[in-house]
């Protein structure tokens, strides 16, 4: 039999079978040499350590975690020097790994690690560094529930020569029910360059809880073609948004994805499955209306298509200024004055069928034809708060705009708008404040020091 070389790499693993029962045997074809070993605790009770305590990242030591146990993978030399993948594997069907638990890989003897890869069965991988002073990896982000994994390890012995192996393991699935998922919005379809990305969570997440957060956050995947700088916020516990720094970019196409099933989220127990998302922005069109001028301009793409004479709230009913998002539009709509706190009977009071009316707010301001103040329009302000012209102009915009494009208001002298709860206000929230209200925006940067100064090369 030809010499073998190699390095004894250790590594965190299943517990709950006897001591060794996972060690490569002598004979059978199987080398003497190197071996890794794979150390993680287990999700069920009886994988954790003695007197109930789980058993810390780089703390292991014989006899103190009685229900953790060793498995010891035979690294092999290759003679082209590739080091990722040896000849001999470990099969992955062995007791499930705990999701909680660390992963770690250590070279034994003279051997020291020069590369490791871990990635699950969906191809995405998982970030490690190198433990100061130890020669010991292990995983810097929790595994994921009920998924499969593949190590590859790369390692050089003694004297140099590359080797390697390949293992493969599984974690415990999550406990049933109560996972914590995501459903995207808007639904499929072509929208305007406002529209933004929500995600309504199953359950709330707590803003107390700021590592759940962070996990969460970075597991709901936005991408664009072309690509845009943006970033989720949370508006309430249960509800993030999402937008870009500026309006999306004419005919985008945008696609939401979550990463969540599987995903430890401590006290919020695990993520499930969501549905994906895409949709596509059209033209960007942009309506604004200066209240002084009594005049709404509307650009496609940045050129103006038309200029429109209107008329705003007059005092006491000040249309609010800002940036609003066409929420939906109704051919034919009832508007009443009782429906916004004019009581009947009063002067101000009103019962009207409008037509054309394309909504801007849940509290019902809309842009709509208004014949009935045909004259004013132009010249001053007569309305009770919405955005009123011509029955022409008002088919026109009714034909033109889509939901999700940009309706603004300058110099109406009336409130801001709110960025959430009256519609979409979102982008009258500058980046900054956008930014400070991502968990991502506070959590403490991870120091890269550490894979630095090793020879490891974990994948992130």
């Amino acid at each position: 039999m030809a010499a073998v070389t190699g390095a004894v790499l250790v590594v965190a693993a299943a517990p709950g079978r006897a001591p060794g029962a996972d060690v490569p045997r002598r004979g059978a074809g199987t080398p003497p040499g190197a071996a890794v070993t794979l150390l993680v605790a287990r999700a069920l009770d009886v994988g954790r350590g003695s007197g109930g305590v789980r058993c810390a990242a780089g703390t292991y030591r014989a006899g103190l975690c009685g229900a953790w146990r060793e498995q010891r993978v035979l690294a092999t030399a290759r003679g082209d020097g590739a080091v990722l993948r040896g000849p001999y594997a470990v099969a992955g069907d062995v007791l499930p790994t705990d999701p909680d638990g660390p992963l770690e890989i250590a070279a034994e003897s003279a051997g020291r690690l020069t590369d490791v890869s871990v990635h699950d069965a969906h191809g995405r991988h998982l970030a490690g560094e190198l433990l100061p002073g130890t020669g010991r990896w292990r995983n810097t982000e929790p595994l994921r529930a009920g998924e499969s994994y593949t190590v590859r390890v790369g390692a050089q012995d003694g004297s140099g020569a590359p080797v390697g192996a390949t293992m493969a393991f599984r974690t415990s699935p999550p406990a049933d029910g109560g996972r914590l998922t995501a459903e995207f919005g808007p639904l499929p379809g072509t929208y305007g360059a406002g529209e933004i990305v929500t995600a309504e969570l199953s359950r709330p997440v707590p803003a107390t809880d700021t590592e759940a957060r962070v996990r969460l956050e970075q597991a709901l995947q936005v991408t664009s073609e072309p690509h845009v700088e943006g970033a989720w916020h949370w508006v309430d516990d249960s509800t993030l948004h999402f937008r870009p720094r500026t309006y999306w970019p004419a005919h985008t196409v945008v696609r939401v994805s979550s990463g969540l099933d599987g995903v430890e989220l401590g006290d919020q127990g695990y993520g499930g499955p969501s549905e994906p998302l895409r949709f596509t922005v059209g033209d960007r069109i942009e309506a604004v209306t200066d209240s002084a001028a009594h005049e709404m301009t509307v650009r496609r793409n940045g050129r103006v298509i038309r200029t429109i004479p209107v008329t705003t709230g007059k005092a006491g009913f000040l249309t609010r200024s800002g940036i609003k998002v066409v929420l939906g539009k109704e051919r034919k709509v009832r508007m009443r004055g009782d429906s916004v706190g004019i009581q009947r009977g009063t002067k101000e009071f009103y019962d009207l069928p409008v037509l054309y009316a394309t909504r801007v707010t849940w509290s019902g301001e809309y842009v709509h034809a208004a014949p009935w103040s045909v004259e004013a329009q132009g010249e001053e302000n007569v309305s009770h708060g919405c955005t009123g012209m011509s029955t022409e102009d008002a088919a026109w915009f009714f034909e033109t705009v889509r939901e999700g494009d940009i309706v603004e208001v300058v110099n109406s002298g009336g409130d801001e708008m709110p960025p959430f709860s009256n519609g979409i206000g979102d982008w009258n929230l500058d980046w900054r404040t956008w930014l400070s209200g991502s968990a991502l925006a506070a959590a403490p940067p991870r120091d890269p020091a550490p894979l630095r100064a090793s020879r490891l090369h974990p994948t992130t």
